[in-house]
């Protein structure tokens, strides 16, 4: 296979104004953020070894040790964080960083798709719901363009399995994950910068800094750039010639008020600017029969005659107030999103078609080349919490929650050649407005010393306007739904302290999330589809327990769920559409690990896995398979493995496994330190493995995606007591390319996992 090969970047202007390490998070601002991180510096224990640093998270929108927490978390922060996110990936480095999580995209960059548990949600239209809730500084991210923001000056990630409809509540019934920005300090000025460069002319600089504007007040500015050269080339004289270069910039500035220990409030801008490609659909790369790339597949030539292009900005502001009053504290945070969109791409993943020659590579049925646009999206979010803040067995937390959202999504199809097509594009639009608003609260109760008890309860009410209409020289629509919706949500949990470091946890929690809509109108005899609500019920167990005198840490959890009416997607199998159905039950079972060690003074290992048993049962629901039409010229398609459905070109999908959903998942870390000279030399090598799974809700040879290893190496050198950092990394160290995602046309087009990503990066901290 052919690879790229190291190159100097362009040149380039970078002026950044950045700063600010990582650090403790001061009690008496810490506004729910955690307090202590997992860093690789650990604390020294009693007979002077090291130990582990206490975890503190907010799951329960309190700050609480990660130990006596009733459900399953995982945490990455500090330099486990830094190194998974080296090199300049985007949020899809977090797929198999923790126990049963994947995250994939069909547009690249700008728009993931998070699976926890095996729920996720494959859908690729714009306005697409998905059962795992993105919150990031304490705003909900409903829409997918929010979702991929960058990952920078970030103080800890927290991933939390399981339904969370009680606290967190917006479409979170497979689970939620969590950033913390790092935020400002009152009194200190400090920051830091990280440049780094990599082959294919990359090009990373992000950096923060930490100003004390009076003795009450603070901001921080924290910036990103992450910029790539092109590294495919279309060899044909049509369409977009080059491929894969991104130029993706962030920035985030907060504002921190605190006159005094009752009152604070935190101010934050942020913004993202992304010019890049879409991902590249490439034909008939799948050898037939198999999930294998064709003999001599070449990854740096590309041929089309479509058109290439893909940018998305967004920006938000938010507002988080805190009064710490005698016996409660309350919060006040608000929140406003908005993001400008524009995808296009050539899905049919060649040049030409059977009725227009030439065509390829191999066989192309017909010409798709499609473009959708965001040109409205606005967001607006409103919190009102209060909680008892008094010592005493019982603790309490309640609230109200207003969401609105208004989305336009405009859909543009260029298939002028395909027979009876006018020469000029067609278009549809879809319009939705969407009102929420929610009741919650939760109690927590010391029954003794050894067993704490919660539960927790939220009224959420949901309504839906939704139209579509396509336009053309005739109209097709509007097709209007209109759809109100109410739930409510529950969890009752509860600890028991076997001993100071060994304690037992269980969980029963509901999930629910809100009916979806969707309307591409491909055709004239189209119509939207609907999806009714879908509702969980989950059961959780586990143990969270630290070992030799905290120099290890254990948390392992069985679970069990069902989803009444899952929300699925379903494929056309001949055109670039989607279509919404409800199948009767989902059921889901598992066990999951997080483990790490201090192995010695400079040796320390994380260790993590997942097994997801997911099974699709509707005996009545049947989906189009792949090439499901009359020019394929004879050719298959694929090879589908599922029982035959009612109808011709058919499948049944009962007892499937739901799609991206890898039966088995893994996590290693090793991070080697020793002192060298006036500082330290480090080394850190992490790997992720995930199992193969379906990449739709059919089964089919071909779209059966292989497992997957994949590793990163950084090896580096601190001086200055820590102030100085040089190291050398690599992504995907093996080069590994394979299939993992697909287009179900018969042309057997495939999506491909990123190359092998090498560099190297200077730090200064001041």
């Amino acid at each position: 296979m052919k690879r790229s090969r190291l190159s100097l970047p362009r040149c380039r202007t970078l002026m950044f104004m950045a700063v600010a390490s990582t650090f403790p998070v001061h009690a008496a601002l810490a506004q729910e953020t955690p307090a202590v991180q997992e860093t690789p510096a650990a604390a020294a224990s009693a007979n002077g070894g090291q130990r582990l640093d206490v975890v503190i998270v907010t799951a329960q929108r309190r700050a609480e040790n990660i130990k006596d927490v009733p459900m399953a978390i995982t945490t990455l922060s500090g330099d486990r964080l830094e190194a998974v996110s080296a090199g300049g990936q985007d949020i899809r480095f977090l797929a198999s960083r923790s126990p049963s999580l994947n995250v994939e995209s069909d547009y690249g960059r700008s728009f993931p798709r998070f699976y926890i548990r095996g729920q996720g949600n494959t859908d690729f239209d714009l306005n697409a719901s998905q059962p795992v809730g993105l919150v990031v500084d304490d705003i909900v991210q409903e829409s997918p363009m929010l979702k991929g923001f960058p990952v920078f000056d970030v103080e800890q990630v927290e991933v939390l399995r399981g339904p969370q409809g009680t606290l967190f509540g917006r479409n979170s019934p497979a689970g939620v994950i969590k950033f913390d920005s790092v935020r400002p300090v009152i009194g200190k000025t400090e920051g830091y910068v990280t440049a780094g460069i990599g082959n294919d002319g990359a090009m990373n600089v992000e950096g923060a800094y930490n100003l004390p504007v009076t003795e009450t007040v603070a901001a921080r500015v924290s910036l990103q750039t992450q910029n790539r050269n092109n590294r495919v080339h279309n060899n044909r004289p049509t369409g977009t010639r080059e491929f894969e270069g991104y130029s993706d910039n962030a920035g985030r500035i907060q504002l921190l008020v605190q006159p005094n220990k009752q009152f604070s409030a935190l101010f934050n801008f942020h913004a993202r600017d992304l010019d890049n490609n879409a991902t590249l659909f490439r034909a008939n790369i799948i050898k037939q029969g198999t999930n294998e790339l064709v003999d001599g597949f070449d990854y740096d030539q590309y041929p089309t005659d479509g058109v290439n292009k893909q940018w998305l900005k967004t920006h938000g502001a938010n507002m988080r107030l805190r009064w710490n009053l005698d016996r409660v504290t309350l919060h006040s945070i608000t929140g406003y999103e908005t993001a400008d969109f524009y995808s296009r791409a050539d899905v049919d993943g060649g040049f030409g078609a059977v009725y227009a020659q030439p065509m390829g590579p191999g066989f192309i049925p017909f010409v798709v080349e499609t473009a959708d646009l965001l040109p409205e999206h606005k967001q607006l979010s409103q919190e009102f919490r209060a909680e008892s803040n008094v010592p005493g067995p019982l603790q309490w937390i309640g609230g109200l929650f207003f969401f609105k959202e208004d989305i336009r999504i405009d859909s543009i199809s260029f298939d002028s050649l395909a027979p009876g097509n006018p020469q000029n594009p067609f278009f549809a639009t879809q319009d939705q407005s969407t009102k929420s608003w929610a009741a919650f609260g939760s109690l927590n109760y010391t029954v003794s010393e050894q067993l704490k008890l919660r539960a927790g309860l939220r009224y959420t009410s949901d309504k839906k306007d939704f139209s579509a209409r396509r336009v053309e020289a005739t109209t097709a629509g509007p097709f209007g739904i209109n759809n109100d919706s109410n739930n409510v949500s529950w969890d009752v949990s509860g600890t028991y302290a076997l001993n100071k470091d060994t304690n037992l946890f269980a969980r029963v929690a509901t999930g629910y999330r809100a009916p979806s809509m969707q309307g591409r109108l491909n055709g004239l005899a189209d119509r939207p589809s609907f999806a009714d609500a879908e509702k969980a019920l989950s059961y959780e167990a586990g143990i969270k327990q630290e070992l030799f005198d905290r120099r290890a840490r254990v948390s392992a959890s069985v679970f069990q769920y069902r989803v009444k009416d899952k929300q699925l997607t379903a494929g056309s199998g001949v055109i670039n559409m989607n279509q919404l159905i409800n199948a009767d039950k989902v059921t889901g079972q598992g066990v999951e690990l997080d483990f790490q060690a201090v192995l010695s003074d400079s040796l320390r290992m994380t260790l993590g896995g997942s097994y997801n048993d997911t099974e699709i049962k509707d005996a009545s629901l049947f989906v189009q398979q792949c090439g499901n039409f009359a020019n394929t010229g004879g050719l298959a398609g694929c090879t589908v493995t599922d029982p035959a459905g009612p109808f011709a070109g058919t499948v049944r999908i009962d007892g499937n496994p739901m799609p991206r959903a890898p039966k088995w998942q893994g996590n290693f870390s090793l991070r080697y330190t020793i002192p060298m000279g006036e500082g330290d030399f480090f080394a850190y090598t992490d790997w992720a493995y995930r199992s193969t799974y379906n990449m739709f809700l059919y089964e089919a040879r071909e779209y059966k995606a292989k497992s997957l290893v994949e590793g990163g190496l950084r090896v580096g050198y601190k001086w200055g007591e820590g102030k100085y950092e040089v190291a050398a990394f690599a992504r995907n160290i093996t080069d590994k390319v394979q299939v993992v995602g697909a287009i179900d046309f018969a042309n057997l087009t495939g999506i491909l996992n990123e190359p092998r990503t090498v560099g190297a990066q200077f730090k200064v901290n001041f």
